[in-house]
């Protein structure tokens, strides 16, 4: 299990840690212990002077299809989100360390929302990114109600959060969730040289400029716990029952 996210520090790129997601068969979707697992790292990570940059990484031809359905049908038994996930997600809001990531496929559900809180995201051509949520009759996670139409617009975040169209990656970098496109094989090499290009800048500055650019995070820890009540009501919801009951038939 703690298999399927990989901590890793590359030799050939000092001061990085790499959280990678490591699941292929299931299409990297994330289970409560992924979450710990992540959050943890990010947490230490946060105070480790050895790190000087985070980059979250998936496999070929996808970086993540979102939460793990049958591991968050068994925790949405208890009318509520999970403390793991909630836990991971403060802790990605609030890292005050530069963040990256490289995605190559399917980017879906918090495998899309985790971009708004990276400083420089790579994506493959071939990458899609969609959030279902309200087709599962949820809401928006991962302060995405709010980072996203500052980012995007109104407009596009609503397409992509409410009516969950799929974006290309055309449209991801249009919209401004990711920074560049390139091929396939390059995703990973890009996502880590951007990463060693951060590690090697001066921290204290660095740190500095990058609060200064992502403003007060007390809105967007506000949000994500605001969210979180939306969520657990409407995961005790009927239409909710109705559509994982639904999901589960396919």
């Amino acid at each position: 299990m703690t298999d399927d996210v990989l901590i890793e520090r590359p030799d050939a790129h000092p001061g990085v840690e790499v959280i990678r997601f490591n699941r292929p068969a299931k299409k990297n979707a994330i289970t409560s212990a992924m979450y710990r697992k992540m959050a943890a790292a990010l947490v230490a990570a946060s105070t480790d002077p050895e790190v000087k940059a985070v980059a979250f990484l998936g496999t070929e031809g996808c970086f993540s299809a979102g939460n793990d359905m049958a591991d968050f049908i068994a925790v949405a038994m208890g009318g509520a989100m999970g403390r793991d996930v909630i836990e991971f997600l403060r802790a990605l809001a609030t890292i005050d360390k530069p963040v990256v990531s490289g995605v190559d496929g399917l980017a879906i559900g918090v495998g899309t929302t985790i971009h708004l809180h990276c400083d420089l995201t790579v994506a493959s051509a071939r990458s899609v990114f969609r959030t279902p949520f309200v087709d599962l009759a949820l809401v928006p996670e991962a302060a995405s109600s709010l980072l996203a139409p500052r980012v995007m617009g109104h407009q596009r975040a609503f397409a992509l959060l409410a009516m969950g169209d799929a974006f290309t990656a055309e449209d991801a970098l249009s919209a401004g969730l990711i920074r560049k496109i390139v091929e396939p094989e390059a995703v990973e090499g890009e996502t880590l040289a951007l990463a060693s290009k951060l590690a090697a800048k001066p921290p204290a500055a660095l740190a500095i400029a990058r609060r200064l650019l992502r403003g007060d995070r007390g809105d967007v820890i506000a949000r994500i716990d605001e969210e979180a009540v939306h969520f657990a009501n409407q995961l005790k919801s009927a239409e909710a029952r109705a559509a994982f009951e639904a999901f589960m038939r396919r």
